[in-house]
């Protein structure tokens, strides 16, 4: 089989002697040193030496839109990798629902003040808990998120069955979530239409640090401070905030052909949220799959509320609320960089297609948990983006397959291991803080937009004139 692997970037960093737009106090964090993301081609000249059309990734690597079709992704699909076990897929919600069951029984019954005397280690092991707790959890979202996709069953009603309960159980509102969740499928890498991690434009970017468009070239780069206080806050409060607010997805509801938009933002209650069964986000038909959604949280949260008060909030703190907070963690974490990188497009609505948007992600590498904890969400988000009904444990073999298509589109980290999944968090902070077109784009290349940075980090911003 010939390789897919794509060949290594070099990362541009900006010079700050010859290149007058970048103040020359500029200098690259030692966390801001990036190893570059996998490219379509090795770039050919520089920046400075592009070809008016040319597209450059945010290293300076070209780019080239992607020319295969959806019938030849499927088409290289072996037949048996969508064949649905309602067998093996409840074996994997058992399996994990058993290891949750498990381990708080034993850390229950047995790292008790009886049995380990010792104050700091029962924390210790407590805090332990709650992070392998939290990845199984994870593990357990995943599979309802395969119900959403009718990944996990021929039958849809078992698999709305099972991912309303196991979704619920996780504070999710499994059918608000899925519909929201199949538009981003939908419209993946469009910035006009997507619902998942939607970068900020360049005039948003402006908007959001307080500075005209044009003085984004002269600002000093962000600090790491900075940068760190984002991640924190985004993997603390980016679900809850998504499910309240939509906060990472467009704010474009007036032009969406779906849904009740009309005079409608993001935001909460009357705004653009996953509870509210008239939200913007959906259609009128869908008010009683919303209310079901709401129901599941309804009973969740009264069952947490009883195990509160009858064993301590401390308790179901540890439990359940802090698990929880190391989900709520992957999750956005995986979502985040499945979509973000500085090799990815972005593209503008009228150059959009499903096929090109579906290549605007990539496979990264999380070990053992990745395989066989997460269910493979990490390595395979590629294909899934294609052909969303395959079971995950046929993704393997159908990525395989799809490379073979892809080519130098297809996009991958895997040979970075678990360490470089962490990395790339930082990485992607750094360097992926806004999306433009390459500077003198023409045509078609117009929209196609790349991440840019600040951060002195690979091909600078476009310069702007002053108004």
């Amino acid at each position: 089989m010939s390789s897919t692997a794509l060949p290594k970037r070099v990362a541009l960093h900006r010079n700050p002697t010859t290149d007058s737009s970048v103040p020359s106090s500029v200098s690259v964090s030692p966390m801001a040193s990036p190893r570059q993301s996998p490219s379509s081609t090795s770039l050919s000249s520089m920046a400075s030496d592009a070809e008016p059309s040319k597209m450059l990734d945010t290293y300076g690597n070209e780019f080239k839109i992607p020319d295969f079709t959806i019938k030849q992704i499927r088409d290289a699909i072996p037949a048996h990798c969508f064949e649905r076990s309602a067998a093996t897929s409840l074996y994997y919600v058992f399996r994990d629902v058993a290891m949750l069951g498990s381990i708080f029984y034993a850390f229950h019954n047995y790292v008790t003040p009886e049995t380990i005397p010792s104050m700091p280690l029962r924390v210790a092991l407590w805090t332990l808990y709650t992070v392998v707790q939290g990845m199984i959890a994870t593990g357990v979202w995943v599979l309802a998120h395969e119900c959403g996709h009718q990944a996990f069953s021929p039958s849809k009603v078992l698999n709305d069955t099972v991912g309303w309960i196991c979704h619920s159980a996780l504070l999710v509102p499994y059918f608000s979530w899925k519909i929201s969740h199949g538009k981003h499928h939908k419209a993946t890498g469009n910035l006009a239409r997507d619902m998942v991690f939607v970068p900020k434009t360049r005039d948003e970017y402006a908007s959001r640090v307080g500075k005209a468009l044009h003085e984004l070239n002269e600002l000093m780069e962000e600090t790491p401070l900075a940068t760190a206080s984002t991640l924190l806050l985004q993997q603390l409060f980016g679900w809850p905030m998504y499910l309240l607010t939509n906060v990472t997805g467009h704010n474009n509801h007036e032009r969406q052909p779906e849904g009740r938009g009309k005079g409608k933002k993001n935001g909460y209650f009357g705004g653009v949220n996953h509870f509210n069964p008239s939200s913007p986000l959906y259609e009128a038909k869908d008010a009683k799959l919303i209310a079901l959604s709401d129901l599941g949280l309804a009973i969740v949260g009264s069952v947490l509320y009883y195990i509160g008060s009858t064993h301590g909030w401390l308790n179901l703190l540890v439990w359940y609320g802090i698990p929880y907070l190391w989900v709520n963690h992957w999750l956005v974490a995986i979502t985040y960089l499945q979509h973000t990188d500085p090799s990815l497009p972005h593209y503008r609505p009228e150059v959009w297609n499903f096929a090109r948007g579906a290549a605007a992600t990539i496979d990264r590498d999380f070990g053992f948990v990745g395989r066989h904890i997460f269910h493979g969400i990490i390595e395979t988000h590629v294909l899934h983006h294609y052909v969303s009904n395959i079971p995950f444990y046929n993704a393997d073999e159908a990525s395989e397959a799809i490379k073979k298509v892809m080519g130098q589109h297809y996009r991958t980290e895997a040979h970075t291991g678990w360490t470089g999944f962490f990395k790339a968090m930082w990485t992607s902070s750094r360097v992926c803080q806004w999306v433009e077109p390459t500077e003198g784009a023409q045509g078609e290349a117009e929209g196609v937009l790349f991440y840019r940075n600040i951060n002195g980090v690979g091909v600078p911003p476009a310069k702007v004139a002053a108004k």
